[in-house]
């Protein structure tokens, strides 16, 4: 049975509301949550970037969710210091923590100061950084020298069961890539026939565990709020490989998106005031075989969007 989730912008909103929300989302039907991890937001008008790793421990014990978060190691985070945080809070909560592993983006990156790495050069290194991890969960002692540096490290508070290391693809050549160490893959919503594309790479090519889909989505009372609310917020985040990738400042962001379109922006946002067309849609991307869905509402204010889609939406969708 598909699980329908909650996700968690730590560039838009503060810390403290997002905790409240995905509190309310609990008690509203929502069967799990997920965050974001950025050092920097996308657009000056989100506003906000709290530290994911310090909210993930609160969320885990105001909540009784499964949790998981999507990261990047290997430049802002050295991969034996995000093993250390994976194996912590899956140590602190047995089987409800995921972290889904990607190549990054350079506005989160770049503050290290070092260069950012060619698309290539970052795949290697994380793929690196994922034996690494897996290693230090397993309680191995590693050493390595290659894109990335670990001296006798090891992992002194191990987890029962090692969690799960999701790969994280917008794009079948890089689910295709993901099947080969993956437990499971995240994606973005998009097309149908694109997102069927990515579900195919990743399980032709062998990959196992769940399907996971982020859904970016816009829910007002009134369509041009709706509409409104993904340009104000999300206006900043339609933009393709590899522009979203090598971008440094949020004020860069809000420059090239200065003549971005409403129309443009529901292009990848699912913008709508009807709940019917969105439970819907659900099932749409349930049927293309995702098991896990987390829904984000782009805007900054999630009761209203929690408490309708609670009462109007899981409803239809897990019955």
């Amino acid at each position: 049975m598909t699980v329908y989730g909650i996700h968690a912008s730590h560039e838009q909103i503060h810390p403290t509301d997002l905790l409240t929300a995905v509190r309310r989302a609990e008690q509203a039907g929502f069967g799990a949550a997920m965050c974001s991890d950025h050092f920097s937001p996308w657009s000056a008008r989100q506003g906000q970037s709290g530290y994911a790793w310090s909210w993930l421990g609160a969320a885990l014990q105001a909540t009784e969710l499964p949790f998981g978060v999507v990261t990047a190691p290997g430049q802002r985070y050295h991969p034996a210091i995000t093993a250390q945080a994976i194996g912590t809070l899956a140590a602190m909560n047995p089987g409800r923590f995921w972290a889904a592993l990607g190549t990054g983006e350079a506005s989160n990156e770049h503050i290290t100061g070092d260069g950012w790495p060619r698309k290539d050069v970052r795949t290697a290194r994380l793929r690196e950084c994922v034996d690494v991890i897996r290693a230090l969960l397993s309680g191995e002692e590693v050493s390595h020298d290659g894109l990335v540096t670990v001296d006798r490290a090891k992992l002194w508070t191990l987890p029962d069961e090692v969690p799960l290391l999701i790969g994280a693809a917008v794009s079948p050549e890089t689910a295709r890539w993901c099947a080969e160490w993956a437990d499971g893959l995240i994606t973005v919503n998009a097309p149908p026939e694109r997102l069927r594309e990515v579900a195919d790479a990743y399980r032709d090519a062998g990959g196992k565990g769940k399907l996971h889909l982020q859904m970016h989505l816009s829910w007002a009372e009134d369509e041009d709020e709706a509409l409104a609310i993904a340009h104000e917020q999300w206006r900043s985040n339609v933009f393709r490989p590899p522009v979203c990738w090598d971008l440094e400042l949020a004020e860069h962001f809000d420059v090239v998106s200065e003549h971005v379109t409403p129309a443009e922006v529901a292009e990848v946002v699912d913008v709508s005031t009807d709940l019917k067309w969105y439970a819907g849609k659900l099932h749409e991307y349930a049927s293309l075989g995702f098991e896990e869905i987390y829904l984000h509402h782009v805007g900054q204010d999630l009761i209203p969007f929690v408490d309708a889609f609670g009462e109007h939406v899981l409803p239809e969708v897990t019955a």
